[in-house]
């Protein structure tokens, strides 16, 4: 990587030379960790021309530094940073301009950090038994056509697509295919204008909760439930009412009687991957009806569904307009995608549409038209048939590999999906036992960040399969259960 001479400046009150100072530049720069080893630098006619000073001065400063092994030349390509260069003696050394004298404890208006949620290890590949949700596997991804899509959405006939502000519109071809295909899948029927692109399920579930709660409103979660949706809420300034869910999800009976929205996930109850019944859907349902209450659907991952159908979404069911609809291409395809969608009725909608518009305008035009070109291609419902086969092998052998552990199976979807939530004997700290398991190689997802309850069990934990071949669970398995008879 060669280094921009723009980002040489002399200083007019510097005291010595102009080749010392640039000799002080460099070397500064070099000891920071700025310019690194083998990066190249730029010539002394460039760096001479953008500092409007004489190129032998340049040059002279150059000899110096390649003499104090600062810099290191190469016959006919020019001058490098040394990768035996000196380094600071000060360890820690700061990259950073100057010194922060701001008493950001009094400037910071409202605090976002500080919620429990689930670690996310930049380096989860390196570990060879990845027992953790969510996260793309390249052996099952479709990469070359995924390729081929976006490089027909960066061609000279799709030339809108990539650079139009869409102000607050979405692709129309990625919306025909949610609303043709997608939804109808789901049992929903829904107009463009009833359909926002979002930037992932959590942004769809922030605007959901902008536009619906604040101060003197009652918003019902799942306990244990999703810890990003209850982040979101902390910073809405509503009331939070954790609800219990059991073996058939969100139990309405339990519903308090003042609640204004309800958030649920009955198709794939996360994190304990219970499916609500019909017959509890409908009674959620005639209740949000009876006392006048709105229903927000997360269903991230309905496309698992390999053993069984899934059942009809909630919204599909709903004859009032009161539930509103969250889902997500980036469960399904990759999680940096980012691209999700809200399905409601339009006066929601459209305030949706205008707080998006204010806050991100939309999700990039070139994102929507390539995975709109992915569906459309069916390339997505190939990948999805590759993926369903995948994951009944590794449930499969993930269940016999559990059986005759100390580990105790507490949920697992009746239609498939790509995790089990398992419980450990009481008295083991799962927080304890995933710090412990990554030392030998293994991630497991700690329970605690998923319960709001400060009282919640530590014995609980999620075991997902979507990140690990078949052949790894069963070691993967038997080391987690070697640690907690080590424990116990």
């Amino acid at each position: 990587m060669a280094i921009d001479p723009e980002t040489f400046f002399l200083d007019p009150n510097f005291q010595g030379t102009l080749q010392s100072q640039i000799q002080q530049i460099v070397a500064a720069a070099i000891l920071s960790g700025r310019f690194r080893p083998g990066e190249k630098m730029p010539s002394s006619r460039r760096l001479a021309q953008h500092l409007g000073i004489s190129r032998i001065t340049v040059t002279l400063a150059y000899t110096e530094l390649v003499a104090d092994d600062y810099l290191t030349t190469r016959a006919r390509s020019g001058y490098y940073v040394s990768e035996t260069a000196p380094v600071s003696p000060i360890s820690g050394i700061s990259n950073d301009a100057g010194q922060d004298r701001v008493d950001w404890g009094q400037a910071i208006a409202h605090h976002y950090s500080g919620a429990r949620l689930v670690e996310r290890l930049p380096d989860w590949r390196s570990y060879p038994y990845p027992f953790i949700y969510g996260q793309a596997d390249p052996s099952l991804f479709n990469q070359s056509s995924w390729r081929l899509c976006a490089h027909q959405a960066l061609g000279k006939k799709e030339f809108d697509s990539l650079t139009t502000d869409y102000g607050e519109r979405d692709d129309p071809e990625l919306i025909d295919f949610i609303s043709r295909h997608t939804l109808p899948r789901r049992g929903i029927l829904a107009r463009p204008e009833q359909i926002l692109v979002t930037m992932g399920a959590q942004n769809a579930l922030w605007l959901a909760v902008q536009i619906l709660l604040g101060p003197g409103r009652k918003a019902v979660i799942e306990e244990p439930g999703y810890p990003g949706l209850r982040d979101i809420l902390r910073h809405a300034g509503c009331a939070i009412q954790p609800v219990p869910v059991d073996g058939a999800g969100l139990p309405p009976a339990r519903l308090p009687g003042d609640v204004d929205v309800v958030f649920t996930t009955p198709s794939h109850q996360c994190p304990t991957t219970a499916t609500m019944p019909i017959e509890r859907r409908h009674a959620l349902l005639k209740l949000a009806h009876e006392r006048n209450f709105l229903l927000v659907e997360d269903d991230y991952e309905f496309e698992m569904s390999f053993l069984h159908a899934p059942a009809p979404a909630l919204k599909s069911l709903d004859e009032d307009g009161r539930v509103i609809y969250v889902g997500s291409f980036s469960k399904s395809l990759f999680p940096g995608l980012r691209l999700g969608y809200l399905v409601g009725s339009e006066p929601f909608i459209h305030e949706a549409r205008a707080l998006r518009h204010a806050m991100l305008r939309h999700p990039p035009g070139h994102i929507q038209r390539t995975t709109a070109y992915f569906l459309a291609r069916g390339h997505y419902d190939a990948m999805i048939r590759q993926m369903r086969n995948a994951y009944e092998r590794r449930r499969a052998v993930m269940q016999e590999a559990l059986e005759g552990t100390p580990i105790e199976i507490a949920g697992s979807a009746g239609f498939g999906g790509s995790s089990f939530w398992v419980k450990a004997p009481r008295g083991i700290d799962t927080a304890a036992l995933a710090t412990r398991l990554r030392a030998r190689g293994v991630l497991i997802e700690p329970g605690n960040p998923f319960f709001a309850g400060q009282d919640s069990p530590d014995n609980c934990f999620r075991l997902a399969y979507s990140s690990i071949p078949a052949s790894r669970i069963p070691e993967g398995v038997a080391r987690i259960a070697r640690e907690i008879e080590a424990m116990g």
